[in-house]
């Protein structure tokens, strides 16, 4: 149980130092990682996921996906480009291989998550209420 707790707060923290880096570098996302530590806080520490969750760094990059009004179109766009750049870059290495099948699965998935990131997720503008 003692390991259990410690690999969900030390996954917790990877997602929390990661999501802060994000939050100022223009090509990491911190959206994937500050949900990566809501979460594992979630599991391991109700104390440490309260302290997260009021955190400014949660209310601005996560707060409003997770109580269902969507993501900022800028959230957006830098997820999408995150995941055309490191899938872009594993379809680059595969096709040096000749490895075919691979690259079209791997086309399709990042398809996948491009039409998820535009049409399947809402748009949420803060100056809305």
């Amino acid at each position: 149980m003692k390991f259990k707790r410690n690999f969900w707060l030390a996954l917790g923290y990877i997602g929390l130092i990661l999501g802060a880096i994000g939050a100022t570098v223009p090509m990491l996302p911190a959206f994937p990682f500050l949900l990566l530590a809501a979460y594992s806080f979630g599991k391991s520490s109700e104390r440490l996921y309260n302290w997260f969750i009021g955190t400014e760094l949660y209310k601005n990059n996560l707060e409003s996906y997770v109580s269902g009004k969507g993501m900022t179109r800028y959230t957006k766009i830098k997820v999408i480009i995150t995941v055309t750049i490191l899938m872009g870059f594993g379809f680059f290495m595969m096709m040096r291989k000749s490895l075919y099948i691979p690259c079209v699965i791997l086309a399709f998935v990042w398809l996948f998550h491009v039409v998820y990131f535009i049409f399947g997720v809402k748009n949420y503008n803060p100056k809305q209420k």
